[in-house]
C-alpha cells in the first residue's frame, strides 16, 4: 500500500522532476516507510512506500528492470503473488526481490496489458516502457485502489490522490457540473471518470490505459461481473449456495492474510466483519488483533455496538482492543478528516474510520475489513422494494428508494451559474444506462451491479482506503475478492434477499457465528454526534457555509441555506441522511482542500 505519481510530456520537453517530487511529498501519510523518483525521456514517476511485503530495500519504488527495459510504480497488493512468481520463473524470469511489485513487473513483460487478467489483489500501477516511452496505467477490477488524472495540452499528470495533483499546480478547479449533480442525486456518489473539479479525472475501474508518446491513448475495460444466472449452477439449491459461497469467501480471507507484517481485522461486531474473525480463526489464527470503535450517545441514540463486538472477540478469543471516543475528540477531528477525503465524502462514518485508523496504526500495518458484503450481496434496505419490479422500470424504482433527491430538488438548492440545462438529469440517466443493458436478470440485479460496481467503488471503498491510509494503514477487503464477487453475482436474488436481506450470507454463518450476531437488526458504523447536528458541530457548520470563502464561491441559494439552518436535523435525504451535513461537507472540503494546496 502506497501513494504513486508521475508526470508525462507530450511536447517535447523534460517533466518537471521537482513537481513530482511534492507530489510524492504530498503522499507521505499513504507511504510513511520511503519514497523515490525517477525521470527518463519524457516520464517521471513518484513513490511513497508502506513497507508490507519485502521489507527490505530491494521491494523499493520506484522499481526499475533495466533489463527488461521497464519502470513501476505500485499501489496496492498482489494477493497471487507467489503463485505467480513460481509460473514467471517458469517461463525463466529471474527475481531480484521478495517484493509482489517486481512481479508486476515480470508479468508486464511477459503478458503485456493483459497481466491485469492474471493478477488477484487491488491496485493501481503505472509501467514505462523505458525504451519507446509508452507508458501502461491500470487499475483494479472494483477500484480498491484509487488513481487520478490530471490532462493540460501537452502534458499528464497522475496521482493516488487529488491533493498531490493540486499540490502539483496548473488544475482546472472549476466545479463540474455534472459531478455535483451526482453528488446530490445519487447519494454523493461520483463515477469515474468525473470528480468534482473539471480538470482532474479518474481512471475508471478494471480499466488499463496505454498512452503513447505523442499523446495517443487507448483505453480497455477488462473485467466486468455477470448478474445473471450461470448455466452451470442452475441445480444448485440454498445450502450448495451456502457451501460455496462460504468456501469462496475463505479462500478469499486466507489470501488477505499475505504479508510479511501482523495482520488484524477491523471488527464492528456485524455479520460480514465478524465472518473474517471467525474464518481465520478456523484457519488456525491465534491471538488474532481486532479492533472496534465507539463514541458517546447523542439524541437517544447510542454510540457503540460493543455488546456484538465483545461477543465475536469472546467466542473466537482474539486479541481485541476498544476505543472509544468521546465528544472532546469528535469535534477537532473533523477538520483533519475532511482533509484526509479524496473527495467529498458524506457519510458521517469517516470519521470514525478516520479515528479508528489513527488508533489502530499504533499497533498494526494492516487490517481486514468487511466492507462490500451489502452491495454484493443485498444486504441494504432499498433492494427489497425492487422486487418483482419490471425491468424496464428498473432505474425509476431505483431512484425513489436510493437517490437522495430529484432533479427539481437539485434546482431548488444550487445557485443559477451551477446548474445544468433544463431537463437534463445526468444522475438518473447514467444509473438507467446503467441498468437497462444486458447481464442482469432482474430490477434486483441491475441495482446490485449498479451498486457493485460504481457506488460501492466511489463510496464505501474509497472511505475506506483514504481513511485508513491517512494513517498508513492498509484496509484489505476479502467480500471485494473478484472471483467472490463473479460468484455472489450469479446467485439468485431470492437467496440474498432472504431474512431482512443479505440472508445467504446470514444463514451459511450459522455453523461458524453466535445466532445474537447474525439474528441482530443491520448496524452502521455509529457516529451521532454527526448525525445530530448540536453544539461545535453545528456551529462549525455554520462557520463553513457562511463564511467569506463560501459566499463567493455562491454554490448554494441563500433561501436554501436558511431554511436548512431552521431545521438543521430535521430534513433528511431518502436514506435519512443530514440535508445540511452533505451541503455543508461539499463547501468544507472545497475550502480545506484548496487551502493545502495553496501551502
Amino acid at each position: 500500500m502506497c501513494g504513486i505519481c508521475g508526470e508525462i510530456r507530450f511536447d517535447g520537453s523534460v517533466p518537471e522532476v521537482s513537481t513530482v517530487d511534492a507530489m510524492t511529498c504530498e503522499m507521505t501519510r499513504r507511504g510513511p516507510d520511503g519514497s523515490g523518483v525517477f525521470a527518463k525521456g519524457s516520464v517521471a514517476l513518484g513513490h511513497r512506500r508502506l513497507k508490507i511485503i519485502d521489507l527490505s530495500e530491494k521491494g523499493s519504488q520506484p522499481m526499475i528492470d533495466p533489463a527488461l527495459g521497464l519502470a513501476l510504480v505500485f499501489n496496492g497488493c498482489i494477493y497471487n503473488h507467489h503463485e505467480l512468481r513460481a509460473e514467471l520463473e517458469g517461463k525463466g524470469y529471474s527475481f531480484f526481490s521478495h517484493a509482489d511489485s517486481e512481479v508486476i513487473l515480470k508479468a508486464f513483460h511477459a503478458w503485456g496489458p493483459d497481466c491485469v487478467d492474471h493478477f488477484i489483489g487491488m491496485f493501481a500501477f503505472a509501467i514505462v516502457d523505458t525504451d519507446t516511452g509508452v507508458v501502461t496505467l491500470g487499475r483494479d477490477r472494483l477500484g480498491i485502489k484509487p488513481l487520478y488524472l490530471a490532462d493540460t495540452p501537452g502534458r499528464l499528470r497522475f496521482a493516488s490522490s487529488v491533493q498531490a495533483l493540486l499540490r502539483a499546480g496548473d488544475v482546472d478547479t472549476s466545479i463540474d457540473r455534472v459531478a455535483l449533480h451526482h453528488y446530490f442525486s445519487f447519494h454523493a456518489v461520483v463515477p469515474a471518470p468525473h470528480t468534482i473539479y473539471n480538470g482532474i479525472r479518474k481512471l475508471p475501474p478494471a480499466t488499463v490505459m496505454v498512452i503513447h508518446p505523442d499523446g495517443r491513448r487507448t483505453e480497455r475495460k477488462y473485467w466486468e461481473p455477470a448478474f445473471e444466472a450461470h448455466p452451470d449452477r442452475a441445480d444448485w439449491g440454498e445450502e450448495r449456495w451456502h457451501a460455496e459461497l462460504l468456501d469462496s469467501l475463505r479462500t478469499s480471507v486466507k489470501r488477505r492474510m499475505v504479508a510479511d507484517v501482523p495482520v488484524g481485522v477491523l471488527l464492528s461486531g456485524g455479520v460480514d466483519s465478524s465472518l473474517v474473525v471467525a474464518l481465520l480463526a478456523e484457519q488456525g489464527q491465534t491471538d488474532l488483533a481486532t479492533f472496534s470503535i465507539g463514541f458517546d450517545s447523542a439524541a437517544g441514540e447510542s454510540g457503540d455496538e460493543y455488546a456484538y463486538s465483545d461477543l465475536i472477540a469472546d467466542t473466537f478469543a482474539t486479541d481485541h482492543h476498544k476505543i472509544h471516543i468521546g465528544t472532546d475528540r469528535l469535534l477537532p477531528a473533523i477538520p483533519d478528516t475532511v482533509a484526509a477525503m479524496g473527495e467529498p465524502m458524506v457519510s458521517h462514518d469517516c470519521v470514525a474510520f478516520y479515528l479508528l485508523s489513527q488508533e489502530v496504526s499504533k499497533s498494526i500495518k494492516v487490517v481486514q475489513s468487511g466492507q462490500g458484503a451489502d452491495e454484493i450481496l443485498g444486504g441494504y434496505s432499498w433492494y427489497p422494494p425492487l422486487r418483482g419490479v419490471p425491468r424496464q422500470d428498473t432505474t425509476r424504482a431505483y431512484a425513489n428508494v436510493f437517490f437522495d433527491r430529484d432533479d427539481a430538488d437539485i434546482r431548488s438548492i444550487l445557485a443559477d451559474e451551477y446548474l445544468l440545462e433544463a431537463g437534463y438529469d445526468p444522475s438518473f440517466a447514467f444509473a438507467q444506462a446503467h441498468q437497462s443493458a444486458p447481464g442482469a436478470d432482474t430490477s434486483v440485479d441491475a441495482a446490485l451491479r449498479l451498486d457493485t460496481t460504481v457506488m460501492l467503488v466511489d463510496d464505501p471503498v474509497k472511505r475506506v482506503d483514504t481513511m485508513t491510509m491517512a494513517w498508513g494503514l492498509e484496509a484489505r477487503v476479502p467480500f471485494l475478492d473478484h472471483e467472490f464477487v463473479e460468484l455472489a453475482a450469479t446467485c439468485p436474488a431470492e437467496l440474498k434477499l432472504a431474512h431482512g436481506g443479505k440472508g445467504v450470507l446470514k444463514e451459511a454463518s450459522r455453523s461458524l457465528l453466535p445466532s445474537a450476531v447474525i439474528d441482530r437488526t443491520k448496524g452502521y458504523f455509529p457516529v451521532p454526534g454527526i448525525r445530530h447536528l448540536t453544539g461545535g458541530v453545528l456551529d462549525l457548520v455554520n462557520d463553513t457555509l457562511r463564511s467569506q470563502a463560501a459566499v463567493d464561491r455562491g454554490l448554494y441559494r441563500p433561501e436554501a441555506l436558511d431554511k436548512l439552518f431552521g431545521d438543521p436535523n430535521g430534513i433528511r435525504t431518502r436514506l435519512d441522511g443530514n440535508e445540511l451535513w452533505q451541503v455543508a461537507l461539499l463547501e468544507m472540503w472545497l475550502q480545506t482542500t484548496e487551502a493545502n494546496a495553496r501551502r
